[in-house]
């Protein structure tokens, strides 16, 4: 390959890099204005002689390297992309994005990781080494390769992270301990991580092997991090090579019991930048006492005590939660941007420590869709409303049974949020004219552009739930009137009832919009 000598302090010679033939159509033009396939040839010379290439890496520049890795990547030259790694001139390769769409070599993978584990043993670092970070996930730094390659006309703006305080690694000398010049930083490994059965391939296999020996200088970091069902030994495995701390978010959908869960509790509480946790499906246990299943309760909720960055917390068919709604929000150190209690059975003290807890006064999403609220008063609901007004953006109400008298009490309280965009209340039995009246009340709601209502009352034939479609029609007629009529043409309206055979939504925009089971065969 050949540069300008402001690039790289000299000219090699292109005889040596067997490159003569281009070299003074190159010399003339930057690397981003000459043709992309003169770029392309350069790199597939280089890699006719693997040798040749490696040693061109001292004084390659740096803008060739991510073609060159690229070209090597796609041609599997495992000795070539193993010296790339260890000369590697930006903080960060961005790997994952090459592996996304198709099945990696695995010796390829291997040649990776090989290259590292050389740089981290060296007494002596490269004089261009830079890396920090091996980026594994998929769908991060996208326009990497495709801006370097030259495949658009701007340079690519690489953000480099700010470096760790970096340790430095000792020598002795006559006895006494001295520090090398260079400094010595472990070396980041991201990943995004979805923990279920048998999803443990080979390269993932291989990868933990490495951090697992080089534990000290290979950290595996995991932003995004989702359990399914995997035997909890195997979880904790895999948790223990994990650097918590830099998880973010976190899902864990699983049919865990309560001991299972305290078992978990321990590595949650160390997951101290997690800003979105996700928890569903915990069920009861026959099997412990009444004081064993508080100790595990409270082993859990008390984790939330060290996550002060916690922003959204998502909540799902929580077997345990009745009563203890408040055990849980106490130890929550921040106000919340989204709170979802889903399918899970709450008590009217469970809602009204919820309307006082300081931790809904910033919400922007609420929701309590599939709790049962039918015996709940109402004024705890209106208080926690007016307790979010200022912030809240989308409401979620579905299926939680409320009748006519409790919605008409939150009424005004709705009118009060003001920054409202999306309110779905499907499921509810509620009559025509509270809708209309909910209409009025909500049409000077500027931001509100999506209300999702159930199918009035009036609208069903029978108490089997056989809808009048004329009834229906008549409706949406008369509310798309009122909303001209108010000065909001615009504002959605869709109402939606479940299919009685299968379950899902059937929505009516006005003509209904039907599930299969009344398709036609």
């Amino acid at each position: 390959m050949l540069w300008s000598s402001q690039r790289s302090g000299q000219m090699a010679s292109a005889p040596h890099l067997g490159l003569g033939s281009i070299q003074s159509r190159y010399i003339s033009m930057s690397v981003w204005t000459s043709p992309r396939r003169l770029v392309e040839l350069a790199g597939q010379s280089l890699l006719k002689d693997e040798a040749l290439a490696i040693a061109a890496l001292e004084l390659l520049p740096r803008e060739l390297f991510p073609p060159l890795f690229t070209a090597a990547f796609d041609g599997r030259h495992s000795q070539t992309l193993k010296a790339m790694v260890q000369a590697w001139p930006f903080t960060c390769l961005p790997l994952g994005v090459l592996m996304k769409g198709q099945q990696l070599h695995l010796e390829t993978f291997k040649a990776v990781l090989d290259g590292l584990d050389v740089l981290l043993t060296q007494e002596v670092r490269p004089r261009r080494w830079k890396l920090e970070v091996l980026d594994l996930r998929k769908n991060s730094h996208q326009d990497f390769w495709t801006v370097w390659s030259g495949n658009r006309a701007s340079l690519y703006s690489f953000p480099e992270p700010e470096a760790a305080q970096p340790m430095r690694k000792k020598r002795k000398v006559d006895g006494l301990s001295t520090e090398a010049e260079q400094p010595f930083t472990p070396i980041e490994v991201l990943v995004d991580l979805s923990l279920k059965e048998g999803a443990c391939d080979e390269l993932f296999s291989y990868l933990m092997e490495k951090v697992k020996r080089q534990k000290n200088v290979l950290h595996l970091c995991c932003k995004k991090l989702k359990i399914f069902a995997m035997p909890m030994q195997n979880i904790k495995m895999i948790l223990k090579m994990v650097q918590l701390d830099s998880i973010e978010d976190l899902e864990v959908t699983c049919t865990w019991k309560l001991p299972t869960l305290a078992k978990f509790s321990p590595y949650l509480g160390q997951m101290i930048n997690l800003r979105r946790l996700l928890l569903s499906h915990i069920h009861a246990s026959s099997s412990i006492s009444p004081e064993k299943e508080e100790e595990y309760i409270a082993q859990f909720t008390s984790q939330f005590l060290s996550l002060p960055c916690l922003q959204a917390l998502y909540v799902d068919s929580l077997f345990f939660l009745r009563g203890r709604l408040d055990q849980l929000l106490r130890h929550v150190m921040n106000p919340l941007e989204t709170l979802s209690v889903t399918n899970c059975r709450l008590s009217e003290g469970d809602v009204i420590h919820l309307s006082q807890s300081p931790n809904v006064s910033q919400l922007s999403v609420l929701s309590l869709s599939g709790v049962m609220l039918t015996d709940v008063s109402p004024e705890p609901l209106q208080a926690l409303l007016e307790r979010a007004s200022a912030t809240l953006q989308d409401l979620d109400f579905d299926e939680c049974g409320i009748m006519d008298d409790q919605l008409l009490v939150l009424l005004p309280s709705l009118s009060h949020c003001s920054q409202l965009t999306t309110l779905s209340f499907c499921g509810n039995p509620i009559s025509i004219s509270v809708l209309e009246n909910l209409l009025h009340h909500l049409i000077g709601l500027s931001n509100l552009t999506h209300v999702l209502y159930p199918v009035p009352l009036e609208s069903y034939e029978d108490v089997h739930g056989t809808l009048h479609l004329g009834r229906l029609a008549y409706l949406h007629a008369r509310l798309r009137e009122l909303l001209c009529e108010l000065g909001r043409p615009s504002m959605v309206w869709l109402s939606a009832n479940p299919c009685p055979h299968c379950g899902d939504r059937t929505f009516y925009d006005p003509e209904p919009i039907l599930c299969p089971c009344f398709m036609p065969n």
